[in-house]
């Protein structure tokens, strides 16, 4: 399906912007209008559209609807560059919403990564590093934030309280309920393993029904994209070059095998054809759960609650395609792990902005309280270490150094600090290896400065010490012990 007909089916109501502004007769010296709708008072984006500073952007009392398409690379979305288009509705979204270029996920998988969202803090402070929080079989515990961080608040927890109904539909895995991931929803659907939008969907478009009337707050997650999900009905590899010779067919078992490879070996020795395979049956991923998600959106809109509901689009990490000669996530912060999409999409309006400022996952919780003008608890505002991005999108800058950690299954414990002004340190905890990048002139992290940037490698990691320690972790005082914190069952007894 081309871009242009997708487009048209998903926002077939929607009026052309240059058609619009010829219609109502809007030029670019024409006087400012000011449009006011229940709940919501703002300035006409078509209007004066370069002075995003005066938009008053409270749209209290609104839908929030958040789309985790899960290990979705920023690198393969066709409106932040990648040349195939396989992402139509999300560029849809995009266009006319704002779409942050440089969004920097806090960790590189899922379990502490997407509690970042919900949350407003890091791993190191809402606990939720690998699935077990004790793992000495048979004297296994899995980890539970609620007892790890008993003072953590969600954001479904404030919504709910504030009269949302609440509602997650997702693929369970790294986002099961058991974890944390349910605390606040009246509804959390995660009996799935690796489920896809295709089972998310239907179901959360039954609960939309089942709440009309009310205000929500809904979660659509999907692992589509990621290496342990395969379509039902299998691949129609329609990105595959026609001549492969089918060493590999993308099953989740090649997927496991080759990850597992490259943790030992620390690469995988794989030809470039076959690297070319991976990364065909990837796009051929997230171009079907971009239709699925052009699907709901159509059956939404029907609903009639498009005017009344805020998007947001994101992804809680990448995955890694031997880009660094390994397969899968969690085990590194390269930029193909923590780089991702992030769309913010308004009701009733069409912005159409990119946001180049680098931004962290950290902000998500505290922009989507301030945009639906809750009261944030005292409590709340102390816990969160993000900020509201709503002077983003009134145009203003935003940008900030971000930090990123991983502890991904005892396997390997990794630091990072990545500056606003384009420099990259990623700290390896347990042998104290250092690597760091020139972001701006290798964005594909290939070239390690460490030895010919000294100065400004110890000043970096001065200051990624100084930032875990705010936090209450002292990273010289912790012994970084390597070992066995499984994720899937094939790697240790009892692992969910």
């Amino acid at each position: 399906m081309s871009e242009d007909k997708n487009q048209g089916s998903v926002l077939q109501n929607e009026i052309d912007r240059r058609e619009f502004l010829k219609r109502t007769a809007i030029g670019a010296g024409a006087v400012a209008l000011t449009v006011t709708m229940p709940g919501l008072v703002v300035k006409n984006a078509l209007a004066d559209a370069g002075d995003l500073s005066k938009l008053t952007m409270k749209y209290k009392d609104h839908n929030i609807v958040m789309v985790s398409f899960d290990a979705v690379q920023a690198a393969h979305i066709h409106s932040l560059g990648y040349p195939r288009n396989i992402t139509p509705t999300i560029d849809a979204l995009a266009k006319d919403g704002f779409n942050f270029s440089n969004f920097i996920n806090t960790s590189s998988w899922t379990v502490p990564s997407a509690m970042t969202w919900f949350t407003g803090v890091s791993a190191s402070e809402h606990k939720l590093f690998n699935k077990f929080a004790v793992y000495n079989p048979p004297n296994n515990k899995l980890s539970k934030m609620r007892e790890l961080a008993p003072n953590i608040v969600t954001l479904a927890e404030v919504l709910k309280k504030n009269g949302y109904a609440t509602g997650g539909f997702t693929g369970n895995a790294g986002m099961s309920g058991v974890f944390g991931y349910s605390l606040g929803f009246d509804t959390y659907f995660d009996k799935i393993k690796f489920g896809g939008m295709d089972k998310s969907i239907p179901l959360a478009l039954e609960w939309l029904k089942g709440i009309k009337g009310k205000k929500f707050f809904l979660l659509l997650h999907g692992y589509d994209a990621h290496g342990q999900h395969v379509p039902e009905g299998g691949f129609d590899y329609r990105f595959v070059d026609k001549s492969y010779d089918k060493r590999f067919t993308g099953s989740k078992e090649e997927q496991e095998a080759l990850r597992e490879e490259g943790l030992a070996n620390d690469r995988v020795n794989i030809r470039e054809a076959d690297i070319k395979f991976w990364r065909d049956i990837y796009d051929e991923k997230i171009q079907r759960t971009d239709a699925d998600f052009a699907g709901f959106l159509k059956e939404f809109d029907k609903m009639g609650l498009t005017d009344k509901t805020i998007f947001i689009i994101t992804s809680d990490h990448g995955t890694e395609f031997f880009e660094h000669n390994k397969m899968d996530h969690g085990f590194s912060l390269y930029d193909e792990l923590v780089h991702t999409p992030f769309v913010v999409k308004l009701p009733n309006r069409k912005d159409g902005k990119v946001v180049s400022d680098q931004i962290s996952s950290l902000n998500v919780m505290p922009t989507v309280l301030d945009l639906l003008d809750i009261k944030v608890p005292e409590n709340v505002a102390k816990q969160m270490r993000g900020k509201s991005l709503v002077p983003a999108l009134q145009g203003k800058s935003v940008a900030e150094d971000v930090f990123c950690e991983t502890d991904y299954r005892h396997y390997t414990f990794k630091r990072s600090i990545q500056t606003k002004d384009g420099w990259k340190l990623i700290y390896t905890l347990e042998n104290k290896n250092r690597e760091l990048y020139n972001l701006k002139k290798d964005p594909k992290e290939t070239k390690n400065l460490i030895d010919a940037e000294p100065k400004l490698a110890y000043e970096l990691e001065q200051r990624l010490f100084t930032h875990f320690k705010s936090l209450g972790v002292d990273l010289n005082a912790t012994r970084w012990q390597t070992g066995m914190n499984p994720v899937y069952e094939s790697q240790g007894k009892g692992a969910p």
